[in-house]
């Protein structure tokens, strides 16, 4: 097979004489409006298409059919759709593999050959042995839209717990298999949402948290916070025991044990800035183990994240008086903080994440959004920084408090998942596996600016393309963004991107306030009343771009997901003139009644506020993409794409969003939208659907961008 650009993707990038203003546009699909209005604070707000809302009726099916009936056929059409299959299916056909984990003495990892649709478990029943299948969801559906979720082996290694993902739905079921003879037992758990589970260390167990349901319901109610279960191995969900109910209408416990087995520490969030730490004891020698909750950390004041124990001690990392993260020790006899004892300092850089492997700290830290990582001993002295291929980001860096062995991932935009098993007690590292991809890497290049937003924030961009790129302002980019719920945007490696650079592509990646690259103070800066500064900094980094003659407004292309498609629509009303086109995907367009979908959904307020308070009512209405949309503008041409399985962010979101742009666009360019079905949010998407979707993205790209391959 031939490596590199194949003759399609060598491009021209002479514009197409596209005389958008001139020409007739799509003929929309009717999307009936109702004169509905809701009183915030005194204030009237229209809501036309609120019956878009009522996502099972006849009407709003109908009103997705004749949608898609559009937007396909129109996509299906461009030329280059064929020609981006066939790239994709051929960039995608590599192996992959992520970042192993053992237990019991057996080590657990997945694959995917290239073009299977899921990727499949495999176990080692000891290191170095031949790895066999444990669990191959390829089997679980004929169209692989069934998915492995989460998979966490007993302590021994003997079974492993295993949650199902259906259509792309958050929604799971737990089942359990003996790894040793590849069967599932008849233990069956029912809805869960956003948990994982912990084994009881004698292997008999595990608790997890579920959702409440009503008597006679069909489905357990989300609307309410959830509650901590045991359930052990060989007995009925319906013989769970509860173990933990805090009864507050909007905090969700999650529980996991130490691994001396002596407690049971409940995580309990609230929202993405603050969270709480209670610790119950436990006595495996009695029938029901668990102990009085302790209270440890409850003053909601700042992030904390268990890490290990050492006896009474738990390590915990934490933003309390260190917005950029540090790692304390805490004495559970006596947890007052003035008592706590800081082991790792807060640093320069952030602290993204760390974990307690082998009697050490790996703490994995970001400088500029790029990688860096270092060990601690127990005391807190460092030991050594981890040497690291390149640029880029780290994934990776479990295991267990009494061995030294620990695997982590690294990747860049321009390399492939390379996976290390690393000793941290010598520093030590080895090549588990190391992707190879069918495509000539080494003729792109990544370089790191910085801008000035609005208020003159210096804020960091990636920028990816082919070596020796001419700034002549003709260069197709894409401006990818997030900004929210202290995600950061590292460099990673994406097969669909990589076809975006082969055809002489800009990517772009912009590091706005609201992440957590430089910890909690700049993810403040992005939330709340001063959410409006992660449209700045992204309406900056596109008047950059253009500045700097990478690309000009015509070609410029913006693209973001579920935050980052609200950031698309919002950036998209207040700036129609600086872009060329636009890719919001399952965004949260209605900042009014986000909050009305979940209780997941309420969650999202300590980013976003919400309308009950007077206050954060005027900023989400200042910038809400739903209500922003103005009659008679012209807006770029803009493909809006979400599922109709999507539980966390509701489709209804995309449906009002699409039918008031489509109503409002003052001139021909298309505003369409692309409804997937079974699927949901992105996870568990199949390969298939991968690329089809990508496909549609690239060539409504390059039509409306006006470049010929």
């Amino acid at each position: 097979m031939r490596v590199g650009l194949i003759p399609f993707l060598v491009v021209s990038l002479t514009l197409i004489a596209v005389a958008a203003l001139a020409q007739p546009g799509p003929a929309y699909p009717p999307s009936r409006v109702v004169d509905h209005r809701d009183d915030y604070h005194g204030t009237s707000i229209a809501d036309p298409y609120r019956w878009l809302e009522s996502l099972d009726s006849a009407e709003v099916k109908a009103w997705v059919e004749a949608q898609n009936a559009l937007s396909q056929p129109f996509l299906a059409a461009i030329p280059a759709r064929k020609r981006f299959v066939d790239r994709l299916t051929a960039l995608w056909n590599y192996e992959r593999y992520e970042v192993p984990f053992e237990e019991g003495g057996r080590y657990f990892f997945r694959k995917n050959d290239g073009l299977q649709n899921q990727s499949v478990l495999y176990v080692m029943d000891r290191w170095g042995a031949e790895p066999h299948v444990l669990i191959d969801p390829n089997a679980f559906s004929k169209d692989g839209t069934v998915a492995l979720g989460s998979a966490v082996p007993s302590p021994d290694g003997r079974y492993l717990a295993y949650s199902v993902q259906d259509g792309g739905s958050d929604w799971r079921i737990w089942k359990v298999r003996d790894v040793t003879t590849g069967d599932d037992t008849a233990d069956f758990i029912d809805d869960t949402k956003f948990t994982t589970v912990s084994w009881s260390r004698d292997g008999r167990g595990f608790y997890y948290s579920r959702y409440p349901r009503a008597a006679g319901a069909a489905r357990a109610d989300d609307q309410k916070p959830v509650a901590v279960w045991h359930h052990r191995l060989g007995t009925a969900q319906a013989e769970d025991r509860l173990v933990y109910d805090l009864r507050h209408a909007t905090r969700n416990p999650e529980a996991v044990v130490t691994e001396d087995g002596r407690f049971l520490v409940v995580t309990v969030f609230d929202g993405y800035d603050t969270n709480a730490l209670h610790v119950i004891p436990l006595d495996p020698a009695k029938a029901r183990p668990e102990g009085e909750a302790l209270a440890v950390l409850d003053a909601w004041d700042a992030l904390y994240g268990y890490l290990g124990n050492d006896g009474s001690t738990v390590f915990v990392q934490t933003t309390k008086d260190a917005p950029r993260s540090r790692i304390v020790a805490i004495d559970l006899s006596a947890p007052a903080a003035a008592n706590w004892r800081t082991v790792v300092a807060e640093a320069d850089e952030t602290l993204e994440q760390a974990s307690y492997v082998g009697g050490r700290f790996v703490a994995q830290y970001l400088k500029d959004a790029r990688a860096a990582v270092r060990v601690f001993d127990r005391t807190g002295a460092p030991a050594r920084d981890v040497a690291l291929p390149g640029i880029g980001s780290v994934g990776g860096f479990g295991g267990h408090h009494d061995r030294t062995e620990t695997f982590f991932s690294f990747l860049s935009f321009t390399s492939p998942v390379a996976i290390y098993r690393f000793d941290v007690a010598t520093g030590q590292a080895e090549i588990f596996r190391q992707a190879k991809v069918p495509a000539d890497l080494a003729r792109f290049e990544t370089k790191q600016v910085f801008y000035a937003s609005k208020d003159g924030t210096r804020v960091p961009m990636f920028l990816v393309h082919r070596k020796g790129l001419a700034l002549d302002g003709s260069n197709p980019t894409l401006l990818y963004g997030y900004g929210g719920f202290k995600a950061s945007e590292t460099p990673a490696y994406s097969t669909s991107r990589v076809a975006w650079l082969e055809l002489g592509g800009v990517l772009a990646v912009a590091n706005l306030r609201g992440g957590g690259e430089y910890g909690e103070a700049w993810h403040l800066a992005g939330t709340k009343l001063k959410k409006q500064n992660v449209f700045d900094d992204f309406i900056a980094a596109a008047e950059y771009l253009v500045r700097e003659r990478y690309t000009s407004p015509a070609r410029l292309a913006i693209q973001g997901g579920s935050n980052g498609g609200l950031l698309i629509g919002a950036v998209l009303n207040q700036r129609p003139d600086l872009f060329g086109a636009a890719l919001p995907a399952v965004g949260v367009m209605d900042m009014l009644r986000y909050h009305t979908a979940s209780a997941n959904a309420r969650q999202w307020s300590s980013d976003f506020g919400i309308a009950e308070n007077a206050e954060e009512f005027r900023a989400l209405a200042a910038y809400s993409p739903y209500h922003n949309i103005r009659d008679g503008v012209c807006y770029p041409p803009t493909l809006v794409t979400t599922a109709d399985r999507d539980d966390r962010v509701v489709p209804w979101h995309s449906f009002k969003y699409a039918a008031r742009l489509q109503k409002a666009q003052g001139c021909a360019r298309p505003i369409l939208i692309r409804v997937e079905t079974r699927a949901g949010h992105g996870a568990g998407k199949p390969t298939w659907m991968q690329i089809e979707n990508v496909a549609d993205e690239w060539a409504f790209l390059v039509r409306a961008l006006g470049v010929e391959p």
